[in-house]
């Protein structure tokens, strides 16, 4: 059984050879792989992070559930933004600044942060004045060299493509946040009208969106609605009213197109599993993380919601993935298989994403010990 027929036999109830594997590597572990600086990636495409990601598929050998590391965007839906443009401002051994600028009226219009390029990190957006930079450089150099890819259903053909039959290749679509920060929490309360507004507007967009993806002819494998952190900053009475609409609209939208969903939220979500199990059509849903970064027991959400929502996760992260040895990481896998593989409806992975610096030896692990002690 390849790992495309694995995952779509356990994303429609059904039971696969063995337990289906997809440790969530992030971008760093795919970028690590490359051995190349990171801005590379993230700054010239080359490769560009879903390019990498999929070779670390490949690397390792486990089924992929490959949510949203290519961007797949529609110049009709207003996705495409060609107005700014990216220059370098600061660059040395250890990183690369870049800042945007759009032109109007003769003059040049400066983005408020700027996106610093780390050799061995992911690219963070901050403002200048944090690492010494004046709001508007003085003098800068243009981004050559730069690899050009497709984009819209073109990237989604070739993504699909290079990804074959490894795995599974979602689009994002929808949201389960729309709050994002303390200052967004205290503005909700002072001007709730404000966030119910951009709940409709952004229901009606991620509608369009999901017809228009629909409407390709290169479709995607299934559809990314969920936000990192979901119940970070919302309460589950604040996701009820303002997240809560969208998963169900594009939930239901995918059942009505047999289309598996997803939702991705780390952190606490033992609230999130309940409520989008009993209330939507929802898929699937990971990384049911463990305390102290969740609140998740895994046997538990098997028991009460395994019959209703296909659950991925969970092993720890930091002291099993990163600290932990092979041994302990086989462990923690046979622990989970046997809390949630009965019946199917279970993918093993890690509760959220890897660190740059896990092992590769317990990656391997943990994917052995789904093709060995996971078999049903």
């Amino acid at each position: 059984m390849t790992s495309r027929e694995r995952l779509l036999k356990v994303l429609n109830g059904e039971i696969p050879d063995h337990v289906p594997v997809a440790p969530d590597t992030s971008n760093m572990i795919p970028a690590r792989l490359t051995k190349k600086p990171f801005w590379q990636l993230y700054l010239y495409q080359d490769p560009p992070i879903w390019k990498a990601y999929i070779d670390c598929v490949k690397y390792f050998g486990f089924d992929s559930l490959m949510d949203g590391y290519a961007r797949i965007a529609f110049a009709e839906l207003d996705e495409i933004d060609d107005q700014w443009t990216e220059v370098i401002v600061q660059r040395n051994a250890e990183r690369i600044v870049t800042q945007k600028y759009r032109q109007a009226n003769k003059k040049l219009f400066w983005d408020s942060k700027v996106n610093v390029y780390a050799r061995d990190n992911p690219p963070a957006a901050i403002y200048p004045n944090q690492i010494g930079l004046a709001n508007e450089p003085d003098t800068y150099e243009p981004v050559d060299g730069r690899k050009e890819w497709p984009t819209g259903e073109e990237l989604l053909k070739l993504v699909k493509e290079e990804l074959g039959d490894h795995g599974l290749v979602g689009v994002n679509c929808g949201t389960s946040k729309l709050i994002h920060s303390e200052e967004e929490i205290y503005d909700f309360f002072d001007h709730p009208e404000t966030y119910y507004e951009r709940r409709d507007q952004l229901l009606e967009y991620y509608t369009r969106r999901f017809h228009k993806l629909m409407s390709l002819e290169h479709k995607p494998d299934f559809i990314c609605t969920g936000s990192s952190g979901t119940l970070i900053h919302q309460s589950p009475q604040t996701f009820r009213q303002l997240g809560l609409p969208i998963v169900k609209k594009i939930a239901r939208l995918c059942r009505q197109h047999n289309l598996p969903s997803h939702v991705h939220s780390c952190g606490p979500e033992k609230d999130l599993v309940k409520i989008l199990a009993e209330e939507t059509d929802l898929t699937v849903i990971d990384p049911l993380e463990i305390p102290p970064m969740g609140d998740c027991d895994l046997k538990e959400l098997k028991r009460l919601y395994g019959d209703k929502l296909v659950l991925k996760g969970n092993l720890h992260t930091t002291t099993v993935m990163l600290q932990g040895t092979p041994e302990t990481v086989r462990e923690a896998a046979r622990q989970a298989i046997d809390d949630a593989a009965d019946g199917g409806r279970f993918i093993l992975s890690t509760g959220d994403q890897c660190g740059r610096d896990t092992p590769d030896e317990n990656i391997s692990a943990l994917i052995e010990t789904a093709k060995t002690y996971g078999r049903y």
